[in-house]
């Protein structure tokens, strides 16, 4: 069994003191000796404790408006002092510097307090100095001293003490300083990202909240999910949600996104199979599931409305992994919540990160998110017929779609609603007859459809093809050394053609 070191003097400073009696009672029956500023003192005192001040161990008063308090030999030294170390020892001895065994601090809320929308000044108070001291030497310093860094230590911290008292290993304390490494690079990072304000002059990202995953994307892969996902939402029914299912509600918010007429999506494997946006809910639900009610099987659901009971009723009938809505009716949860297994979640209001990144070599690319949205005058019409209010309409529901589908990308609307897209293809043209064969499957009339790309169509092939199926409208980037050849065909042959400038791909 490894040997044990005892905890004999334990220096506390915390602005979190929710469970710290317990362990404050707990320290104080093992005869440990406890030292502690300011308001963390008055507690302790509280508690009917005998606590010593800092100020009696370094001789000086809090000064500079609390800016500085331990930030002393006194203090440090008795933390950093190697206890096998006769220079070290006898410089303890000399200046009449005690040891340190343990440490409790946490930081200042500097995320919480850029959050709040405080002033500069406010936020800059709130980089803490001395705490992160204390946490950076007492977790040095693991062969001799604990360091309890954050009050999600406080839980371990009690049952170690319940289990040996006042004695830890050197596992203990190399636990403790590993997690005290977690929260002071955590700290710095977001306190450098709130000084690069997302310049992205390095890449920094750290995050607390981890949640263990049954599996990846496939069972032979280990996988962890590191994010608030209780921020953005509540999960009110069914088992526990997997990495391919995060995919899937990642993709479904940032295409419902987009909408803000009542819309309702059904996605699978990070696309669209079927959308519709309609006045009513349950005509939104009916005309999203007929763009394709095979693939809609075990797919992913989201709306932006309210689901209530008659639409709940309809959901029912078919099998489906996740619903996601602002919010459910009383009886409409009673319809959904019939199955054990469905993961129902309702979606809070709450901000998402502005890039993306992603790991791929031996490094991490970056990017801002596509959060480009055309609006009617981003269509520059290029051919002689312009598109009708009907055409502009879903024009800008197909670019939508477009934009949220993989490259190559085609897809074609008819009044608001998803006829078909082809996706995920090595070629335009393939995309665009995938499209087609899958729209008339479901008999869908293409005549008075229209079509969206997510690039430019390097020859007039698309618009050839598409034209004989009826489509009279066409929405593209544009930039095509070839782009004449497809507005030529398309005039000659009726068809509105516009162009928006932005591409949107998609991998």
């Amino acid at each position: 069994m490894a040997a044990t070191k005892r905890i004999r003097r334990a220096l506390i400073s915390v602005f979190h003191k929710e469970g710290l009696d317990e362990i404050l009672k707990k320290l104080h029956e093992e005869g440990v000796s406890l030292i502690s500023t300011g308001g963390t003192r008055t507690f302790i005192q509280s508690l009917g404790l005998p606590c010593d001040a800092v100020e009696d161990l370094t001789g000086y008063p809090s000064i500079l408006g609390g800016r500085v308090k331990t930030l002393h030999p006194n203090v440090f030294g008795g933390i950093l002092a190697r206890r096998e170390n006769e220079t070290d020892q006898s410089q303890l001895a000399e200046y009449n510097i005690p040891e340190i065994d343990l440490v409790i601090v946490d930081l200042y809320p500097f995320e919480e307090t850029v959050a709040s929308g405080a002033e500069e000044q406010a936020i800059i108070e709130k980089i803490d100095i001395g705490g992160i001291s204390l946490i950076r030497a007492a977790a040095k310093n693991f062969k001799d001293v604990v360091i309890v860094a954050s009050k999600d230590q406080y839980s371990p911290l009690y049952q170690l003490l319940e289990e040996k008292g006042a004695e830890t290993t050197i596992v203990d304390r190399k636990w403790f300083a590993k997690e005290a490494f977690a929260v002071s690079s955590g700290y710095d990072t977001a306190i450098f990202n709130y000084f690069d304000e997302r310049d992205g002059s390095v890449f920094r990202v750290a995050v607390n909240e981890k949640k263990h995953l049954r599996y990846g994307e496939n069972p032979h892969q280990n996988a962890d999910f590191y994010g608030k996902f209780e921020a953005m939402f509540d999960q009110i029914h069914g088992k526990e949600i997997s990495y391919n299912n995060l995919l899937d509600i990642d993709a479904a918010i940032g295409l419902i996104d987009e909408f803000e007429e009542t819309t309702f999506a059904i996605l699978k494997h990070n696309n669209a199979c079927g959308i519709a946006s309609r006045p009513a809910i349950l005509d939104a639900w009916k005309d999203a599931l007929a763009g394709d009610p095979v693939s809609a099987f075990g797919g992913i659901l989201v709306s932006n409305a309210i689901i209530n009971k008659e639409v709940a009723e309809e959901i029912n009938k078919i099998f489906f992994e996740v619903i996601i809505a602002p919010d459910y009716d009383t009886d409409a949860l009673d319809v959904l919540m019939q199955k054990k297994n469905r993961i129902i979640l309702i979606r809070k209001q709450s901000k998402t990160c502005p890039v993306q990144f992603r790991s791929l070599l031996n490094g991490v690319l970056v990017q801002q998110k596509d959060l480009s949205i055309q609006t009617a005058a981003d269509l520059e019409p290029i051919t002689n017929k312009k598109p009708d209010a009907r055409e502009i309409e879903d024009l800008l529901f197909a670019n939508k779609l477009v934009k949220h589908s993989k490259s190559n990308a085609i897809t074609l609307v008819k009044n608001k609603q998803l006829c078909a897209s082809g996706i995920g293809q090595t070629s335009r043209v393939d995309a665009l007859k995938q499209a087609i064969e899958k729209a008339k499957s479901f008999e869908f009339d293409l005549n008075g459809a229209v079509m969206a790309s997510d690039a430019f169509f390097p020859f007039p092939d698309c618009v050839e093809i598409a034209s004989k199926e009826g489509i009279t409208a066409v929405v593209q980037p544009g930039g095509s050394v070839n782009d004449a050849l497809s507005v030529d065909y398309c005039n000659n042959h009726g068809v509105a053609m516009v162009k928006t400038g932005v591409r949107h791909f998609k991998h």
